[in-house]
């Protein structure tokens, strides 16, 4: 009879990779978390993380302050950072943002251009390339110094392939694979994601989904989409485009949508048509245009613009309520520009989800503004490109030491 046992060696490496490859995705993970994670029994994930931190590829010590409530504070594991430079990207439809940043995610150096990203897909891969290397001439570095570069686009990604597949989302895009004809510009390898995706990463990593493993990132712009966290992992589907929420009809929307379709939420709440009820309510004239709309953060609380907005809140929070029956997550994190609007967009959503959500899943959830406004996506693209390279580098680490 032949011997197929797994060599006792292999099997602890491939435990130690199960586990490098949880903490790529999460900022801080419990032992217990690690073992539901990755279906490793509490002992051998114990074994694991001695033989981790004995090598120095991980740090573990209590969690930050508010992650695990009152009482004491549960003990996390965390991939140990490295040091150096790393480049972010974010592709907006009409501009484009670059940023190096230190592993702790302080920038250094941010440079942005305006350009139509939807039609023109080669100019916007060449001016995002041209782009990270200005911010890190800024910065005084080099692309030779970089140690992680990521970017995200504002478009649904096959995660079988990396190419952009809907044909009416970025369709000049399709058939393109942006991680690809990055690393080919840049010469280095780019982790490309989903604009949501990235901003709900980078308010998990610095802003005010800290601490937690189930919440959904809404941003609200030109387009709406979710950034959806199910257990501390971000949760794509099974081809890459869940969270596409801007395309769920509405009763009684009639207007046609870009995907094809009549009625979407994106046709009634976007920045455009707020922007276009905001002229009309503030009386500046349409021969004002956008440009005489102040910023939505700026708008007076109980003023007739901000009751514009509370009521686009209303309609993406009647939405988000059967995602809170679906999900039943901890928080709802409102993003993007009309993100920025604050208070009386929180008050729309925290309605609808009150009067739409089962009592259970609308108690559970918190309605919250992002820390960091429209730059959410960006943060999310420096922390993808830092919790890469230290996998990377601790996965690397962790072949040859064990």
């Amino acid at each position: 009879m032949t011997d197929t046992t797994e060599p006792v060696s292999a099997r602890r490496r491939r435990s130690r990779d199960q586990l490098l490859a949880v903490l790529a995705e999460h900022d801080a993970v419990s032992r217990a978390d690690l073992s539901r994670l990755t279906g490793l029994s509490r002992s051998a994930v114990g074994a694991c993380v001695a033989s981790l931190l004995a090598d120095g590829l991980v740090s573990e010590g209590a969690a930050l302050s508010g992650a695990s409530g009152r009482g004491r504070k549960a003990h996390v594991v965390r991939l140990r950072s490295v040091s150096g430079v790393v480049a972010g990207i974010d592709f907006g439809h009409s501009h484009i943002t670059a940023a190096a940043a230190t592993a702790t995610g302080e920038i250094l150096a941010e440079c942005s251009e305006e350009l139509d990203v939807d039609g023109r897909p080669t100019q916007a891969l060449d001016a995002a390339s041209s782009l990270v290397g200005r911010a890190l001439a800024e910065a005084g570095h080099e692309l030779d110094d970089v140690l992680g570069i990521a970017a995200g686009i504002p478009g649904p990604l096959d995660v079988r392939t990396q190419t952009v597949r809907a044909p009416t989302i970025l369709s000049d895009w399709v058939g393109l694979d942006p991680a690809d004809e990055l690393s080919r510009r840049l010469g280095q390898p780019v982790a490309v994601g989903n604009d949501a995706d990235m901003g709900a990463r980078g308010e998990r990593a610095y802003g005010a989904g800290q601490g937690l493993d189930d919440f959904l990132y809404i941003k609200a712009s030109h387009g709406i989409g979710a950034g959806i966290v199910l257990g501390g992992r971000t949760y794509r589907g099974s081809t890459g485009i869940a969270g596409e929420i801007g395309h769920t009809q509405l009763p009684g929307a009639t207007s046609w949508c870009r995907c094809g379709s009549r009625g979407c939420l994106e046709t009634v709440v976007s920045l455009t048509q707020v922007r276009r009820q905001l002229i009309h309510v503030l009386k500046t004239g349409p021969a004002s245009g956008p440009m005489a709309v102040p910023p939505l953060s700026e708008l007076e609380p109980d003023s007739a613009a901000a009751r514009v907005i509370t009521d686009a809140g209303r309609t993406v929070g009647r939405v988000l309520a059967d995602l809170v029956n679906c999900l039943n997550p901890a928080a709802i994190i409102l993003g993007g520009e009309l993100g920025t609007a604050g208070r009386p967009l929180v008050l729309g959503v925290r309605e609808s989800v009150d009067r739409y959500a089962q009592p259970a899943g609308a108690q559970a959830v918190s309605v919250r503004s992002g820390r960091l406004g429209s730059r959410a996506e960006l943060f999310g693209a420096l922390a993808t490109a830092v919790r890469q390279r230290s996998a990377v580098s601790a996965a690397a680490d962790s072949g040859r030491l064990g």
